[in-house]
C-alpha cells in the first residue's frame, strides 16, 4: 500500500465544503433557526437530527443523496440499483443514533421523464425499503430540462431521500461514556458504497471503459462501481435489542474513518487490526497512486459500519452480523486521548480533526 504523495480527492475536483466560508455562513443561518426550539435534542455533527415530541419519544431525521455514483448509472443506462443506495445512505445514518427507521420520502429530478428511468429508480427504492423494513409513502418528481444535464443527452438525474425514525430519548446513542479499552467491531461493506466516486471514476474509468471487464475485479468497471450500498438496519436493530453496552454506531461514509470522531466521548481510537482491503480499493490506490492517508480520508476500505461496545460483547455483535450474512472483525479499540486522534498503524497514518496524515 502506497505512502507516497499521489492523486487526492481534491485533485479529482472535489473540495472540502467544510473549509469554505460560504458553508460556515450557511451553518450560521441554519443554526440560528433553532433558537427558541428546545425540542431539537441532537445537534449538528451527529448522524441524525432528533426532535423531542413528548412522552420520552424522539423523531429522528436524516437526508442524503447518492452523489456522482449516479453518473455511472447514466453511463451504463442502468437505474435499478441506485434507489438502494439512496435508502441506505439515509437509514444507515438514522440507526447511528439508535433510531428505528420507519419511512423515507424521495426527491427525483430528471432531465427527461420519458423512458424507463423513473420505473427503474422506483424498483431500486422498493428493494432498499424492503431491506430496511420501511415504507416510501410519498415523494416528489421534477423534470428540469434546463438545469439537469447528464453524461448523455436526456439521461441526467438526481436522487435524494429524507428518512424518518423513532427513538426513545433515554436510549439515544451519541457516543457517550466510551472508556479506554472498549472495542470497535467493524462490519463488512460491499465496496465503495456511495462515497469517493469523483476520485474512483477518474481512476477506474480513466483506464477502463464502463462496460469493459476488469480482471482484478472479476466484473466490468461499471458493475463494480454500481455495487449497491449495504443496508445495516436489521442487524444493528437486533444488536441494540440483544446487547447492553453499545456506546456508539459509526457509519463510515464521507471523511472515511474520521467519522469515529463524531462520538461525544473524549477518546481516540487505534484501529490496529483492519481486514484486508477489497480489490476495488487496492485498484484505486494502485492505478491512482493514492496515498494511505488519502484512502483513509475518503473510503470505507471494506468496513461500512462500526459498533463501539464493551470487550465482552464483541463476540455477540459479530455473531449477529454473521447471522445477517455480514462478515465482521474487531478492528481496534478506544484509547484515552483528549485530541481524539484516529490511528491506523497498519497504514502508517493518523487522523486528526481535518484529515489523515502520514505518521
Amino acid at each position: 500500500m502506497s505512502d507516497d504523495k499521489g492523486m487526492t480527492y481534491k485533485d479529482s475536483g472535489v473540495i472540502s465544503i467544510g473549509e469554505e466560508g460560504s458553508f460556515k455562513t450557511l451553518l450560521h443561518w441554519v443554526n440560528k433557526s433553532m433558537e427558541g426550539h428546545p425540542e431539537v435534542v441532537a445537534e449538528v455533527g451527529l448522524y441524525a437530527t432528533v426532535i423531542d415530541v413528548g412522552h420520552g419519544l424522539g423523531i429522528a431525521m436524516s437526508t442524503d443523496g447518492v452523489g456522482t455514483k449516479l453518473l455511472v448509472a447514466e453511463m451504463m443506462g442502468r437505474y435499478d440499483t441506485v434507489g438502494i443506495d439512496c435508502v441506505a445512505m439515509n437509514v444507515n445514518d438514522l440507526i447511528c443514533v439508535g433510531a428505528k427507521p420507519l419511512a423515507m420520502l424521495d426527491y427525483i429530478a430528471v432531465e427527461d421523464a420519458e423512458g424507463p428511468i423513473l420505473g427503474e429508480i422506483g424498483k431500486g427504492l422498493y428493494d432498499g425499503a424492503l431491506q430496511a423494513g420501511i415504507s416510501i409513502p410519498a415523494g416528489e418528481v421534477a423534470q428540469l430540462r434546463e438545469m439537469i444535464k447528464g453524461t448523455r443527452p436526456g439521461k441526467g438525474f438526481d436522487l435524494v431521500g429524507t428518512a424518518f425514525g423513532v427513538v426513545s430519548l433515554c436510549d439515544m446513542i451519541v457516543g457517550e461514556n466510551i472508556l479506554a479499552g472498549d472495542v470497535v467491531v467493524g462490519a463488512s461493506s460491499s465496496g465503495l458504497h456511495s462515497n469517493g466516486y469523483t476520485l474512483a471514476r477518474k481512476v477506474i474509468l480513466g483506464k477502463w471503459k464502463v462496460d469493459e471487464r476488469v480482471d482484478e475485479l472479476g466484473v466490468t468497471a461499471g458493475e463494480a462501481l454500481l455495487e449497491p450500498t449495504v443496508i445495516y438496519v436489521k442487524p444493528v436493530l437486533e444488536i441494540l435489542k440483544k446487547t447492553k453496552t453499545v456506546k456508539a454506531l459509526i457509519h463510515i461514509t464521507g471523511e472515511g474513518f474520521r467519522n469515529l470522531q463524531r462520538v461525544r466521548s473524549k477518546v481516540g481510537f487505534v484501529l490496529d487490526d483492519m481486514p484486508e482491503w477489497p480489490a476495488i480499493f487496492k485498484l484505486i490506490q494502485k492505478e491512482g497512486g493514492v496515498s494511505n492517508a488519502e484512502m483513509a480520508n475518503t473510503y470505507n476500505l471494506g468496513v461500512g459500519m462500526c459498533v463501539v461496545c464493551a470487550p465482552g460483547e464483541a463476540d455477540k455483535v459479530a455473531s449477529i452480523f454473521k447471522e445477517h450474512g455480514l462478515e465482521s472483525w474487531t478492528i481496534g479499540k478506544a484509547v484515552s486521548d483528549p485530541e481524539r486522534k484516529i490511528e491506523m498503524p497498519g497504514l502508517g497514518v493518523v487522523g486528526k480533526k481535518d484529515k489523515f496524515y502520514k505518521k
